[in-house]
Parts: structure tokens; sequence; C-alpha cells
């Protein structure tokens, strides 16, 4: 645990909490308690990486569209 300590020391960029990726999760957990689960498998397989891709253009400052469409070779 040093390095990590001395990392959030020397890098003011650094988090010291993981809070916003308790924020990225919270939709998965809505999703699970409000239907019960994915009711096949490859609802998750579709949800969980498009839910990502969105969430990490919003936190790089990108609209979830662009992304989207960059992906898909359109953009």
């Amino acid at each position: 645990h040093k390095e990590h300590i001395l990392k959030l020391l020397r890098n003011p960029r650094v988090p010291s909490d993981n809070n916003s990726s308790e924020r990225s999760v919270r939709p998965l957990k809505v999703k699970q308690k409000v239907s019960g689960m994915f009711k096949i498998e490859e609802g998750s397989d579709a949800f969980c990486p498009l839910h990502s891709l969105i969430d990490t253009a919003r936190k790089n400052g990108q609209g979830p569209f662009l992304a989207l469409r960059r992906v898909a070779g359109l953009g």
C-alpha cells in the first residue's frame, strides 16, 4: 500500500477515493435491482461494454454519441 499512498501524495490528480468508480457501477446495480438482472447473457454482454464506452467518453469530456460513432467507424 505504501506505493499507492506515495503516488497519491506525489500526484494531486490521483483521486484519494473510489467515488468515481462507484458512481460508474451504480447504473448497473440499479438495472439489476429493478429488473432482477439481465434475462439472457447476451443482454449483459451487450449492455456492459456499451455502458463502459459511454461512461469513459463522458469522463474524457466527449459526447457519448460521438464515441459510439467512432467505434462504429462513422466518425
